[in-house]
């Protein structure tokens, strides 16, 4: 049966026992350095650049909205902007809900 199955034998306690401490430690510090290389850094850089957007937000900028809502903000405040989707139709919004700042003229066109 030694051919099937490999036989299972008492190990030495010896200088080996040090090199396991270390290759246990190194599985969840190398996750750990993935995770943050592939999910929290670029999480934060998008984070930076919306709130970086936001903070340049002025009237007369066409934006997109996370909704999909098109138009061309009226006015600024704070918290909120005011946001004019039609001609005479003005609507309240909270500006963390502009997604990108479109080129000038894209409104008319859409």
């Amino acid at each position: 049966m030694d051919f099937f199955i490999k036989s299972a034998y008492a190990q030495s306690i010896g200088s080996s026992g040090g090199q396991s401490i270390i290759g246990a430690l190194m599985l969840p510090v190398l996750l750990l350095v993935v995770f943050y290389v592939l999910l929290i850094r670029p999480q934060n850089k998008r984070a930076k650049e919306q709130k970086e957007m936001l903070s340049k937000i002025a009237a007369g900028d066409e934006v997109a909205t996370t909704g999909g809502v098109l138009g061309k903000i009226v006015e600024v405040g704070e918290q909120f902007l005011t946001l004019e989707i039609a001609a005479g139709v003005n609507v309240k919004l909270q500006k963390f809900q502009v997604s990108q700042v479109l080129p000038k003229g894209t409104v008319k066109n859409a």
